[in-house]
């Protein structure tokens, strides 16, 4: 049994200190891929389908005011006043889902949606959703608002293949992330709860 804690003991401490190495490289380091990319190339792979990934990493003051706006007001009209998580949003989620005996709505904010998307595969299980807890208080910790809205905006899914800001003006408008106007931005934003529909 000392042998089994020890084991545990060593694994759990390697998990946090590898998580927070990872995170505090995340902080300065332009991520290449998520979990998700992956997952989507061998979807269309067993579809039988090739799919190119269309992502470019977009510093924040690059990308459209606008479209960091329309996020906000789409997904997460509290990011800036929470600390990784709208218990009022939570709560509203967790009501209309009862009440309609399945997922309607969601209560994930920004924060929740990029420690997902970087740290973890998607699947619908209790331990998903711990780690995604556990990393959306690290980045709000050691990241702050900007940084999780910069990897937020270059690395969520916004169409077949299509993730982040620059690819998503790109393949929808024709221009930059700089380039996106109101209306193009909250096209995009109006994508996201569902962008491959």
């Amino acid at each position: 049994m000392p042998r089994l804690r020890r084991i545990l003991t060593n694994l759990l401490l390697s998990f946090l200190l590898g998580s927070i190495a990872l995170v505090l490289l995340f902080k300065f380091v332009p991520i290449p891929f998520t979990p998700l990319m992956l997952l989507r190339h061998i979807e269309a792979r067993q579809e039988g389908r090739q799919l190119d990934i269309q992502h470019q990493w977009t510093a924040l003051e690059d990308i459209s005011p606008d479209l960091i706006a329309a996020v906000i007001d789409h997904e997460d009209a509290k990011f800036y006043e929470h600390r990784g998580f709208d218990w009022d949003a939570i709560s509203y989620a967790y009501e209309q889902n009862q009440r309609y005996g399945r997922i309607v709505c969601g209560g994930s904010t920004i924060s929740q949606q990029t420690a997902k998307n970087i740290f973890t595969f998607h699947s619908r299980t209790y331990l998903r959703k711990a780690v995604e807890a556990y990393f959306t208080v690290l980045i709000e910790f050691l990241w702050g608002k900007e940084r999780i809205m910069e990897v937020y905006l270059n690395m969520i899914e916004m169409g077949d293949g299509v993730f982040g800001a620059e690819a998503a003006a790109n393949y929808y408008f024709d221009t930059s992330a700089a380039g996106l106007n109101h209306y193009d931005a909250d096209y995009i934003a109006w994508l996201l709860p569902d962008p491959r529909r």
